[in-house]
């Protein structure tokens, strides 16, 4: 039995890890060893990932190439590539993913199970939006070979589907053009979530890259509001070429009541000096923590939770300020801090996450009792929103919270593979 945590590190359960090396084997190591569920890079932040006591399939030895059309920009590959191995790979050949989430390190697989999206919803919607076809293997060792137009119904029930669908093999995705692996960046300081809304609502026609930083400590919201587009040039900063690491983990975490208000302040104010556009390359601006290897340490022993909701835009500038009016009181606070809104877009699975509102990314160190009582109060604001939490940055959400937000839920049960088990699936789902 190996110990295994998520990003959150709130728990290090037992697993027995069974990789998963040959695409061609997968059916038969599944159906030997299960009930299970698929762990990619561990990237996801609560226990969507994690199956205490039970078997794990290791998914990043399937980090295979497998076709490239150079004239259409479709790639066929295994399911444990690293986004940026396909980054890194396509965009100096003038081919970049269409959409991707705040960091590069998780796999094909993850970002499909959790159908993940990136600063640009409202152009290019989430993952699955560019997701030809995949091909999932069942623990009764079928496979069933899946797309918006073959299949749709497994599509659908696969894409966003939390890993309990099936272990996914392989993937072709459809790549975008670029012309060069930098973006033309504004950066805009706000004061006040009217402000933002309105940065928003005038950046979506004309950038395609759109996201805010925002301080949740400051009475009625103050931030950063950041906004790109993808630009042809001959030159422009490279990326990091050196990646830090956080070289141990504290006894407590780093981020408190002490440090978090002094961080903030002086993360806004040295933002607001600075204001302006500037040429930068991609990694920085999509990634900008993928350069600290390790960064959850700095939460202590302890570990984090990420609390990250999505919200309807008809009433959300007033759930977004009850939830940081609610934050401010408790005296948690959270120095990563992120505000966007999603696009009037169709989601193309039936738990996807992405819909049109607003949504907010937290972090909090785990303080026990007292940051559970602040959740409480933000899942009250959440629900009487008609809002929903995200599955793969959770670790905590009630079950009716869960069923609430995803009104399609018992249309996606009769597509879970019995021989996949989540503690996610075991919190949510199971009797």
């Amino acid at each position: 039995m190996t110990d295994l945590t998520s990003w959150g590190r709130l728990t290090r359960p037992s697993h027995r890890v069974v990789p998963l090396a040959d695409r061609n084997r997968i059916g038969q190591a599944i159906a030997d060893s299960r009930p299970g569920i698929a762990f990619g890079n561990g990237r996801s932040y609560g226990d969507i990932c994690l199956n205490s006591g039970g078997t794990l399939w290791q998914t990043t030895t399937l980090d295979r190439f497998i076709a490239f059309d150079p004239a259409s920009g479709r790639l066929r590959c295994e399911a444990g590539v690293l986004l940026r191995d396909i980054q890194r790979l396509f965009v100096p050949r003038g081919w970049m993913l269409p959409v991707t989430p705040g960091t590069q390190l998780a796999t094909v697989g993850g970002a499909i199970a959790n159908d993940v999206h990136g600063k640009n919803h409202h152009v290019q919607g989430s993952f699955g939006d560019h997701l030809p076809r995949l091909r999932l293997l069942r623990t009764s060792g079928e496979t069933i070979d899946c797309g918006p137009d073959e299949q749709p119904d497994w599509f659908a029930a696969t894409v966003g589907g939390l890993g309990l669908t099936g272990v996914i093999a392989e993937a072709t995705l459809q790549l975008r053009r670029c012309e060069s692996p930098w973006l033309q960046a504004e950066t805009l300081p706000f004061h006040g979530l009217a402000p933002f809304f309105a940065l928003a609502d005038a950046s979506e026609s004309g950038w395609e890259h759109t996201v805010a930083w925002i301080d949740c400590l400051y009475p009625g919201g103050r931030g950063l509001f950041m906004r790109a587009n993808h630009v042809a040039a001959d030159q422009g900063p490279r990326a990091p070429t050196r990646a830090r690491a956080m070289p141990f983990t504290p006894p407590f975490s780093l981020v408190n009541r002490l440090s978090l208000r002094p961080f903030n302040a002086a993360y806004f104010h040295a933002h607001r000096l600075k204001p302006g556009r500037a040429r930068v390359h991609y990694e920085p601006f999509f990634y900008p923590l993928d350069n600290l290897l390790e960064w959850n340490r700095m939460y202590g022993r302890r570990g984090f939770y990420q609390y990250q909701s999505v919200v309807p835009r008809d009433g959300g500038q007033e759930a977004v300020q009850a939830m940081l009016e609610a934050i401010a009181r408790s005296g948690e606070g959270s120095f990563l801090a992120v505000l966007k809104t999603f696009g009037q877009r169709p989601a193309p699975g039936m738990l996807s996450f992405p819909r049109p509102g607003v949504t907010l990314a937290l972090d909090f160190p785990n303080r026990g009792a007292d940051t559970h009582r602040l959740f409480e109060r933000l899942d009250a604001i959440v629900r009487d929103a008609d809002g929903r939490i995200y599955p793969a940055k959770d670790a905590r959400m009630p079950r009716d919270l869960f069923k609430a937000g995803y009104p399609r839920w018992p249309e996606f049960l009769p597509y879970r593979d019995p021989g996949i088990r989540s503690d996610l699936s075991r919190r949510l789902m199971d009797t």
